[in-house]
């Protein structure tokens, strides 16, 4: 099962000149995953998340704003304050996720290697830790 030392920072490519920065994304070559759904969170006025995912893996960016994503494994919590739009949160399926402290302004992308299936998550934390516990989780 995936652990939350498993997350970590990815360094996007990122352009300046006068004009402002340019941040390009490349699946596969930037990024681990290839993509296969976008969605970004926005105009939020209550913390997100709250399920894991049993086949899908995350990219997540602070377009705009900040937030903070709070991990946990069943064992372990981590949290990752996201504030820079040149840098990419990597998140891999079977975490229980949480998006905290969103600022007013914050927009969260989220890039996805999979569609989305409501089916293939777990909505609650004792919904995942049954999970975690069952054979169909190894």
């Amino acid at each position: 099962m995936p652990k939350t030392d498993e997350m970590y920072w990815i360094d996007l490519p990122s352009h300046a000149d006068e004009r402002g920065r340019l941040t390009a994304i490349e699946a596969g070559t930037d990024i681990p995953i290839e993509v296969q759904r976008v969605f970004y969170v926005h105009a939020t006025t209550q913390d997100r998340g709250g399920h894991a995912h049993r086949y899908t893996d995350q990219v997540l960016i602070a377009v705009h704003g900040s937030l903070t994503v709070r991990a946990f494994d069943g064992a372990t919590k981590r949290e990752f304050r996201l504030d820079d739009a040149t840098r990419a949160l990597f998140v891999p399926r079977m975490l229980f996720i949480e998006l905290l402290d969103i600022s007013r302004d914050g927009v969260c992308l989220a890039l996805t290697n999979s569609h989305y299936d409501r089916a293939a998550s777990f909505r609650t934390r004792a919904e995942y830790l049954a999970a975690l516990a069952g054979p169909e989780a190894h």
